[in-house]
């Protein structure tokens, strides 16, 4: 009996059998057709007519691993490349909590009173553990992320900076064919991400805070030997006298270095993002820095220098990549790994072993 209680013994006592439980998948549901992926005419198409959404359907082709994405993606880079170059790239980086994407928020909105349009790129940080990003920076760009005239594109690193930064190069090349002639490019933080960001920008911002030492210890002197300018954060209230300071200081830090390629010296200023107080005045030192060398030619040489880096940095990317995905390869080097481990062999005639296995197959 499935229910002993409706026994006639117990009297008065009934238990029902309950409400029939509903399947777990609703009926009603109707599965969505995945979209079939646009040739690369038609996304070229859209993003020169300035269509954020097909703008980003291609960076997401971009930022795609998948091959057959990969080769649209490339097919629409180089349909958009003639009308890429005519914009300002300006790569922002500092220590985490110097207030990079609030300044962002302000310099953005800065620019944009003057017309045109802004697009953000922003480097976000992956987990090491679990390969995820929080790509939160629209939501701590308050301002922006519902302007008319910006777009806000934050990209994973998953744990490869050197793959991220050259995709971000392409987005870029996307984005100005879409009209965006002020390109912002936020970094990670502190670290070698600064190397790949500058390699791609017309002017290197870094935010620093007062106080933290930096401008007496020298731990950042090589950021700072890349930044153009240099700007302190949070110039408000009790921390003006300090900020001030701090400006002093970097100042001082700076003639220590030697000088620029550019010939350019690079300006320290103070400013509030939270208050947004003097960004006119950081805006002007960039305006100066655009004006002096589109009048010394160094722009056009910068540019000149970082394609033809970016070249030889995909030429090593893809070499790499075929090299260490190659079955026949991988097998051997776990083998001479293990007799490198045991001390059977050296680390250097290992090495060769493996090289001169695959330059033999290569040449077949």
């Amino acid at each position: 009996m499935e229910h002993p209680e409706n026994d006639s013994q117990y009297t008065g006592l009934t238990v029902n059998s309950g409400v029939v439980q509903p399947p777990s998948v609703n009926p009603y549901l109707v599965r969505r057709q995945r979209r079939p992926l646009p040739s690369a005419g038609e996304l070229a198409e859209g993003i020169l007519k300035g269509d954020i959404t097909t703008l980003s359907r291609a960076v997401t082709l971009v930022e795609s691993l998948h091959p057959d994405h990969q080769a649209v993606a490339q097919e629409v880079i180089e349909k958009c490349l003639p009308y890429s170059g005519n914009s300002r790239r300006i790569g922002i980086t500092g220590v985490p909590g110097a207030g990079k994407s609030t300044s962002i928020d302000v310099f953005g909105l800065h620019v944009l009173k003057d017309g045109g349009k802004l697009a953000v790129l922003a480097i976000d940080p992956s987990s090491e553990r679990t390969k995820g990003s929080i790509l939160g920076d629209k939501t701590r760009m308050e301002k922006l992320a519902v302007h008319p005239d910006a777009f806000i594109r934050p990209s994973p690193s998953a744990g490869s900076l050197g793959g991220v930064a050259r995709k971000t190069r392409e987005t870029i090349v996307l984005c100005e064919a879409a009209g965006f002639n002020n390109i912002f490019v936020e970094t990670v933080g502190v670290g070698q991400s600064e190397t790949a960001v500058h390699s791609m920008v017309d002017f290197f911002l870094l935010i620093q805070l007062a106080g933290t030492g930096d401008e007496l210890q020298g731990i950042k002197r090589g950021i700072m030997e890349m930044a153009d300018g240099i700007v302190i954060n949070k110039a408000d209230g009790d921390n003006v006298h300090r900020a001030q300071l701090a400006m002093a200081q970097f100042k001082s830090a700076l003639q220590l270095f030697p000088p620029t390629a550019s010939g350019w010296v690079p300006e320290v200023l103070t400013y509030s993002g939270y208050y947004e107080l003097g960004i006119p005045e950081v805006w002007d030192m960039i305006d100066r820095y655009f004006a002096f060398v589109k009048s010394t030619g160094y722009f056009e040489t910068k540019r000149n220098n970082q394609a033809r880096y970016w070249m030889y940095e995909t030429i090593d990317e893809k070499l790499r990549s075929r090299f260490y995905n190659d079955h026949d390869v991988r097998d051997l080097l776990e083998d001479n790994e293990r007799r490198v481990l045991e001390n059977r062999l050296s680390s250097f005639i290992a090495a060769r072993n493996v090289l001169d296995f695959y330059f033999n197959k290569e040449g077949k």
